[in-house]
């Protein structure tokens, strides 16, 4: 059986994907969960499982696992050289470093888009001109799931960061397949972004929902889906992009503009196998690092969601053992000691419609902080 390594933030969606293909796995993540050590082998090293992570520790964590392979989850796209380290000895399933190192510049991704014809939205590294109208957003260049982006408010933009035009509309991804020179799409996802129920607030990503094409996400959506493929072929001809990848837009009158591209698995291709259980988009990333594109991909008849559950507040984990039966997933520790802030775990739910499947999530998720509550003073 061939072994892969798997590192990054999250590991256990995509683990669960490659033992479905056949992979004997070995992860390398911030949490170690129960379900991931269910189905892999979980290495860890000081600034990785349990603290807070470290590309650089968790390549340095890596080196002694033989592997065949190795592919890689967020937010290791920020880090080319630990891309690099990673790959040493081992069949890189991904894009390199040298991709990585281009496609994750937004000035260099905007500009490409422009020039192919796109609408972008004005992303810049110094301020604006003082006469300017324009309402911005500051994100770190090393940008994750919404984490430091905030208004700007006209302080000076640091080298780390970078300004983008705030788009007022709906936020959402398309995940496709690329070889290289082609791309197939295979889902597009709204995303919950800063809602409070799921614990999260300001521009943090807290989940997704997934739809075929009779379910619309989007207002006008048969335009948004069109020219996110569109956007999807264009960055994969450009950059020379393989393997699963993800580009981020927000939608304003059928018009996705495109924030960034996440060249690598990432949060909501897992609904794509939990709505086609048939599917192991590992098996499918393997052969597109190959050359090999599927001639088409199904779509789910319903509205398939996911949720990340943040912790309002510092809580301990109790009895988690019945949280698998219950479709839980990323499952911590009992005993394990999670901050405000800080991932609990994921649930899911499908629906009819994208209301009623969020409706659902959002039951589930306060479902977790009973759970999670500490027991009212002075109960037996």
């Amino acid at each position: 059986m061939r072994h892969l390594l798997i590192a990054g933030v999250t590991t256990r969606a995509l683990a669960v994907s490659a033992v479905r293909a056949g992979w004997r796995v070995t992860a390398v993540d911030a949490f170690g969960d129960l379900d991931l050590r269910a189905v892999a082998t979980v290495a860890s090293a000081a600034g990785t499982v349990g603290k807070r992570f470290s590309p650089a520790a968790a390549a340095r964590a890596a080196r002694g696992v033989t592997a065949d392979a190795v592919a890689y989850t967020s937010n290791f796209e920020n880090h080319p050289e630990a891309v690099a380290s990673l790959a040493r000895g081992r069949q890189l399933l991904g894009n390199t470093p040298d991709v990585l190192e281009q496609i994750r510049n937004p000035l260099i991704l905007m500009r490409a888009l422009r020039r192919r014809g796109f609408a972008v939205p004005d992303t810049r590294a110094s301020a604006p001109p003082f006469h300017s109208s324009e309402r911005w957003l500051t994100k770190p260049r090393r940008s994750g799931g919404g984490h430091g982006t905030s208004s700007w408010h006209g302080d000076p933009v640091r080298r780390s960061a970078y300004l983008q035009a705030r788009i007022r509309g709906t936020p959402g991804s398309i995940s496709f397949l690329a070889d290289g020179r082609h791309s197939v799409p295979i889902g597009l996802s709204l995303q919950l972004v800063g809602e409070a129920a799921f614990g999260a607030r300001g521009f943090k990503y807290c989940g997704s929902l997934l739809a075929g094409g009779k379910t619309p996400l989007f207002h006008l959506a048969g335009e948004v889906a069109a020219t996110a493929a569109a956007l999807a072929a264009a960055v994969t001809e450009e950059f020379g992009l393989v393997g699963l990848n993800g580009l981020d837009f927000i939608a304003r009158d059928g018009i996705p503009f495109p924030i960034e591209v996440n060249p690598r698995y990432s949060a909501s291709m897992e609904l794509v196998e939990r709505a086609l259980p048939h599917v192991s988009l590992f098996r499918l990333h393997e052969r597109a690092c190959g050359g090999l594109l599927p001639s088409d991909t199904a779509t789910p008849r319903h509205v398939a969601g996911k949720s990340v559950v943040f912790s309002r507040r510092a809580v301990m984990i109790g009895d988690t053992s019945h949280w698998a039966a219950d479709g839980i997933a990323d499952i911590p520790h009992p005993g394990d000691r999670i901050g405000r802030g800080h991932p609990i775990c994921t649930v899911f739910a499908e629906g009819r419609d994208a209301r009623e499947c969020r409706e659902r999530l959002v039951r589930k998720a306060a479902r977790i902080y009973r759970a999670v509550a500490p027991p009212a003073r002075g109960a037996a």
